[in-house]
């Protein structure tokens, strides 16, 4: 192996410092800010897109629109300078179109694609983290930019992308909310009904509508209790005089600004208010990085222009770049590497993909020249250039030049094309070629094997936007085709991609069995194969498919080139359901068996359920790293799966555990498929694998819509006349629940993390909820743990104030709970606590704000929780609808009123206090208590 000197290793050092500066969520967006300007903005359009030149040109006027827009917005400081449009190469040639360099639509800014469901024309951004964390992309349909009659119920497209924008850039979040669009306010002086806005200076009026086919009525809402009933929606006046807010209706004329910290309406019960802890969108975004390295200009309109460039997809060219130096020869590696390329070649590459094949040592040797994937015959002659022995030293930038010089033999150019870059060792000289491989337009996926490979690995991949990969050794090679399994294509097309559905791997004694069952889900099975590996000797295997189809030894199949794998593909697509498999260590000593499964959509018309992984170090104190693992078919997202992570690293023993989508802890939002859990074990510099395995079963999953929808807009009212919109058109259940049945997926990834962990403490609460009955106050809020989200906190502080920002900002002034009763469950588990107020008495009108800390030990404390609102409102009598208004059909309103409020005195007499209690928790349907 090559040594470094002083200097060089300094070098080496400060590269590989930088190349972990982004964080490790790295979207993978190419965005920057050149003088005000964003530059390499990308926009894609997904290859099922059927094709119109109209989506481009609508796509473009949005962005020149958004562009003055958001100048105007951020008060003369940002526009889009640059945008890349990525045309499908499903869609025709053209000469005009460009070929993608790094670029493509799996890393897109701004996605175009069709939403799976009938109804879905939402815009919206998804976003996995807390404020002023970036979004992984924003998606608009190609009816939201084809269709002009939906500009009236989401206002100018331009407009919209701004709004999107906001999310995806800076973290912020909308000021409306469709669950709970009203809730009750004080802040005129007396107790009201007041709708979910920012500002409150936006006028308008509750209203619901009542239609019989396609005769609609607007009528006044009623009270159900203490807001409004379900159903009524805030029309907005058309001419208003107010400027802000754009994150909550950017659609009205008169809206140019975002809620600033003298606008903002903290009392709404809206996302931005409780992810960004009352904070103002403004705020948040003058906070940001683009703000505090850049300056206002002096001009009123952009200094340009927004340019494009359109891009086309071309034919996925791959080049595998295998390291076959000397270290290689031990730990297994060798054959592991064979093993996993072998599954890559023969399983994970698209059909009609061209793949070539280079190994390096101290020099570099092309083994097969870039050859289209056509056929199984020509995977399979691809496999018999794998390697399959190692000697010499190390030299990874002639692996890489040798690479390109492999597909601009076919293609002319390396614009556009993957290096999978595999590497075990440590080499001096990696610099000398990064400025070729920044100038090469290809993107480098780099898999770092064991402990020993070269630190400065990982800047191929950041340079370029290519996968950062990880495998710990080990004695099978389950590890490495993981790896080997995520570097699918970005196309955006996931019905051509392989999708893993299991990898395990387990240390069996002598004449012990693995007795376990793969779930083949009917969103998949094509292209199906199942890979048992061995350390030492051909274990006995039987396999039964869903129907009672059984496989034995014979009917795998072992490759001579490496006699401890054996693999069995099934013809046409699997039978739907449980293949069980037992495995036998026939052997007289303990092996290692792995069992690896793939496979692909079953119909092109179907999307099949996905697993993503991705990890994110927080940037504030005390750093934890986040792990979030996305569930979804399409973009629908996935519910009430049972998520695992696992995470390695060499020399140290795996570490499970389970990743939540309930809303509290590391996990942002309730109920979005986003899974999230706190990592906490690692050091600074670290290669750490991170594997996600995803289990559905039927009884339990179910589908869900997206978060964070864009505003639909129910309609105006003009000179006192209100305009209603078409009723937004709703997906019926049956149509979002679909039958999912059980299904199983991998996903892998890897993270370098940048800043060593300080102390813990519990974490923050994020959903605590309250409500008034009967003078009481009930708290509810899910546990956190003593350690961020695991294990027990010591004991909780309560506080209450009548002012929501001085219990903000002064939470250890405010008035003190007696919690000496309340013992903390461990974290996850619902909490729920009950505070009779001695000194205050609750009145129509009263509002008291709650918040708490959980505590690990005096000076060991979580950041203090979400405020919670307990309001208590009698409405005004003349809102509640007479007898003659609701007895039409001679039905007396009032006696069943009075009859079912008996029945209910007598339930409640007989039944226990603590029973009455919970039963009117479950019933209360105050929508502000959801946030």
């Amino acid at each position: 192996k090559q040594r470094a000197g002083p200097t060089m290793v300094l070098f080496q050092s400060l590269i590989f410092l930088l190349a972990f500066q982004l964080s490790h969520v790295a979207r993978g967006s190419m965005v920057w800010l050149n003088q005000n300007g964003y530059e390499d903005l990308v926009i894609a359009i997904n290859p099922k897109v059927p094709e119109d030149a109209n989506i481009i040109e609508n796509t473009k006027a949005m962005v020149k629109s958004a562009s003055n827009y958001l100048f105007e917005a951020t008060k003369q400081r940002f526009f889009f300078k640059s945008v890349k449009i990525i045309i499908p190469k499903t869609w025709k040639k053209n000469t005009s179109y460009l070929r993608v360099k790094t670029e493509s639509y799996n890393k897109a800014d701004v996605i175009i694609a069709d939403p799976f469901l009938k109804y879905g024309d939402d815009p919206y951004t998804l976003q996995y983290g807390g404020c002023a964390e970036q979004g992984r992309y924003i998606h608009f349909t190609p009816n939201f930019l084809l269709k002009s009659s939906l500009l009236n119920v989401y206002g100018d497209r331009g407009r919209v992308f701004v709004h999107e924008w906001a999310h995806l850039r800076w973290g912020v979040f909308d000021e409306y909310n469709n669950d709970a669009p009203f809730y009750v306010s004080t802040n005129s002086g007396t107790a009201s009904v007041e709708a979910t806005r920012c500002s409150t200076r936006v006028t308008g009026a509750p209203v619901f509508q009542e239609c019989n086919g396609n005769n609609c009525q607007t009528r006044q809402c009623r009270y159900d209790g203490q807001l409004y009933e379900a159903g009524c929606t805030f029309v907005p006046d058309k001419q208003q005089s107010i400027t802000a807010s754009i994150m909550y209706m950017q659609s009205l004329s008169s809206v140019v600004q975002f809620c600033d910290k003298y606008t903002h309406n903290a009392e709404a019960p809206n996302l931005q208010n409780k992810i960004c802890n009352f904070k103002s969108t403004w705020e948040v975004i003058t906070e940001s990085g683009d703000f505090k390295n850049s300056s206002a200009l002096s001009t009123t309109t952009p200094p340009a222009e927004t340019t494009f460039s359109l891009l086309q997809t071309q034919d996925r060219a791959v080049c595998l770049v295998l390291d076959v130096s000397g270290s290689m020869a031990g730990s297994n590696r060798i054959q592991n590497l064979y093993q996993a390329a072998d599954v890559f070649l023969r399983q994970i590459i698209e059909i009609g993909s061209w793949v070539g094949i280079v190994t390096f040592e101290s020099a570099a040797y092309e083994k097969a020249p870039l050859t289209q994937i056509t056929s199984d015959a020509t995977r399979v002659s691809l496999t018999r250039y794998l390697p399959t022995s190692a000697s010499g030293g190390t030299d990874i930038c002639a692996g890489v030049e040798k690479g390109f010089q492999v597909i601009t033999n076919k293609f002319q150019t390396t614009y556009g094309s993957e290096i999978v870059l595999l590497t075990d060792g440590e080499d001096s000289y990696v610099s000398r070629c990064l400025e070729n491989v920044k100038q090469s337009g290809a993107i480098i996926h780099t898999i770092a094997l064991g402990p020993s490979a070269a630190k400065e690995l990982e800047q191929f991949s950041k340079m370029t936007g290519g996968l950062q990969l990880y495998a710990i050794d080990q004695v099978v090679p389950n590890k490495l085709i993981e790896s080997f399994s995520g570097i699918t294509s970005g196309s955006g097309d996931i019905t051509e991609q392989s999708i893993q559905l299991e990898s395990k791997d387990l240390t069996v004694a002598s004449k012990q069995w693995i007795n376990d069952s793969v779930t083949i889900d009917k969103t998949v099975g094509n292209d199906t194969f199942f890979v048992i590996a061995w350390s030492n000797s051909q274990p006995r295997i039987f396999l039964r498919d869903p129907k009672g189809k059984q496989y034995v030894n014979s009917d795998f199949t072992i490759d001579t080139s490496n006699t401890r794998a054996a693999r069995l593909g099934i013809s046409g697509t699997a039978e739907a359901g449980d293949w069980y498999y037992y495995i036998e260590n026939d052997s007289t000593l303990s092996q290692i068996i792995s069992v690896t499964v793939t496979s692909r959509a079953a119909v092109s018309t179907v999307p099949p359920v996905t697993v993503k992984a991705y990890m994110n170090q927080l940037n504030i104190a005390p750093y934890p790293v986040v792990i979030y693992a996305e569930v979804s078919q399409e973009f629908l997202p996935v519910l009430g799966a049972t998520v695992i992570a696992t995470v390695e690293k060499d020399g140290a023993a795996a570490e499970s555990l389970q990743l939540l989508d309930n809303g509290a802890g590391a996990d942002t939002i309730k109920n979005d498929g986003i899974y999230s859990s706190y990592y906490t074990s690692f050091q600074s510099g670290h290669r750490y694998s991170l594997k996600v395995n995803a289990r559905g079963r039927d009884t339990i999953v179910r589908l869900g819509r997206r978060q964070n929808r864009a505003l639909y807009i129910p309609g105006y009212r003009e000179n006192g006349k209100i305009e209603m919109n078409a009723p937004r058109p709703e997906i019926s259940d049956e149509e979002i629940q679909a039958q999912l049945g059980n299904f199983n997926r991998i996903a892998t990834n890897s993270f370098v993390p940048t800043i060593s962990p300080g102390t813990f403490p519990p974490g923050r609460i994020t959903d605590l909820q309250a409500y008034i009955e009967n003078n009481t106050i009930f708290l509810t809020w899910t546990a956190p743990g003593g350690v961020l989200d695991k294990g027990q906190a010591d004991h909780y502080i309560i506080k209450t104030s009548g002012n929501l920002m001085d219990l903000r900002d002064n939470f250890d002034r405010a008035t003190n709970v007696n919690t000496s009763d309340l013992v903390p469950k461990s974290a996850g588990t619902a909490e729920i606590f009950t505070i009779k107020p001695k000194h205050l008495t609750i009145e129509n009108g009263t509002i008291i704000y709650i918040a708490m800390r959980a505590a690990a030990s005096t000076t060991l404390t979580s950041d203090v929780s979400n405020i919670a609102q307990a309001t208590w409102f009698v409405p005004p009598k003349a809102s509640v609808p007479s007898d003659d208004e609701d007895n039409k059909g001679g039905i007396n309103i009032t006696a069943i009123v009075a009859i079912v409020a008996g029945c209910v005195i007598i339930v409640c007499i007989i039944v226990s206090s603590t029973v009455c209690v919970l039963q009117k928790k479950n019933r209360r349907k105050d929508p502000a208590i959801r946030m």
